[in-house]
């Protein structure tokens, strides 16, 4: 058998795994590394978080990605060289975070990485005849096997499409997982970017569990924050809280089309950007309030539009909403939603046993255990799918 496979084989047969979890999001914030131990596999999944990190991207890095990130129209040869320039570059960060946590390389079995999405193309979105759902995440796999000397799974959201899914949110899989609990209404709601949920009815009737992008989470906060204050993120909500809503531009976001589209549903900063609130500022006539007002404002949009999802499809007594993403940490996404659910409990992930700012990255890493070990869980409509495509170190 060829070395490769027989490598495959004896990890997927081994009864512990040691997995990495990789997530770059569309804050661009840093790579998120999860380092995990698993056993057994779909509902009998076990993990421990072992080691968590988040580093840094430089904002000379950040402004590369910026190029070829969320445009309609970008230089094909810098898409083809940030390719092969991140996959190398995770790899890099990869082994910093190993050094540092005295961890060998060789230990490890295998790197479940995202990816850096640049343009998230769902069919309701792009409107194009002959075409349908449509997603990129570059970073290539097989530099960062390659560079770190660990299989490394990856590119998990062309299945999802191809089996007829939109490739987003991949979070529900490992929700279901991780977070279900009979006997309890749950929402675990990741306020990254973009806000999506995943809502498990207390009777675990897989045909009732929803997974579904809800529109902006913290991606117009902060692009609001770069361009007018010069701040990558509004810290501890300083900013909004000086700052009045104004009534008249909310409204107007809140009238978009994308909230009316049938669920699930995907977006991304392809429609949730400056240019839509420039958009919505030009037809409410709201061009001259200042920019702690709109910062506000933009802070509000957030809260009402995952209020207003919630208590449209999910007004159920004893409901359990667990946080987790960036937005956790936002006071003002956050006390928003307190009063806007106040038969709600809100709290954050780690109630679950999961840190907030790692789950995605843990979620990742449990795809790549899945894609290993696992079979196929069908949920209500999603697709039935093992995902991930492997690269191998040599």
């Amino acid at each position: 058998m060829n070395q490769n496979l027989q490598k495959l084989f004896n990890i997927a047969q081994k009864e512990e795994k040691l997995g990495i979890g990789l997530m770059s999001g569309t804050s661009l914030d840093g790579l998120d590394i999860a380092l995990c131990k698993f056993s057994g596999s779909g509902v009998k999944t076990e993990f421990k978080l072992l080691q968590f990190i988040t580093i840094p991207y430089e904002e000379s890095f950040k402004k590369e990605v910026q190029e070829v990130f969320a445009k309609k129209q970008v230089s094909l040869e810098k898409v083809t060289l940030l390719n092969a320039y991140i996959g190398n570059f995770h790899g890099e960060l990869v082994l910093q975070a190993l050094k540092q946590w005295n961890i060998n390389p060789n230990d490890v079995d295998f790197i479940a990485s995202h990816g850096q999405t640049i343009y998230h193309a769902p069919k309701h979105q792009h409107k194009q005849t002959g075409y349908g759902n449509a997603t990129l995440q570059i970073g290539d796999a097989d530099h960062l096997a390659v560079k770190t000397g660990i299989l490394t799974i990856s590119d998990f959201r062309q299945k999802h499409i191809a089996a007829g899914g939109e490739g987003a949110p991949l979070a529900l899989y490992g929700d279901v997982l991780l977070g279900s609990k009979p006997g309890e209404e749950r929402i675990l709601l990741n306020i990254g970017g973009i806000a999506n949920l995943t809502y498990l009815p207390a009777d675990s009737n897989s045909m009732e569990v929803l997974c579904t992008d809800i529109g902006p989470g913290n991606t117009l906060i902060d692009a609001a924050c770069r361009k007018y204050f010069d701040k990558p993120f509004d810290e501890d909500s300083v900013i909004a809280n000086s700052g009045t809503v104004d009534e008249t531009l909310l409204e107007d976001m809140l009238h978009h089309p994308f909230f009316n589209e049938t669920l699930p549903k995907t977006t991304g900063p392809e429609l949730f950007n400056l240019e839509f609130v420039a958009d919505a500022q030009q037809t409410s006539r709201t061009f001259n309030i200042n920019k702690a007002d709109l910062l506000a404002t933009l802070s509000a949009f957030t809260g009402r539009t995952i209020s207003n999802f919630i208590l449209t499809h999910f007004n159920v007594p004893g409901l359990k909403i667990f946080v987790s993403g960036g937005g956790a940490r936002n006071p003002y996404v956050i006390n928003y939603l307190k009063k806007a659910l106040p038969n709600a409990t809100i709290a954050n992930t780690s109630e679950l046993g999961i840190d907030p700012d790692a789950k995605e990255a843990i979620l990742f890493a449990l795809l790549g255990n899945e894609a290993l070990c696992g079979e196929p869980i069908a949920i209500g409509d999603n697709p039935a799918v093992l995902m991930g495509k492997f690269s191998f170190p040599a």
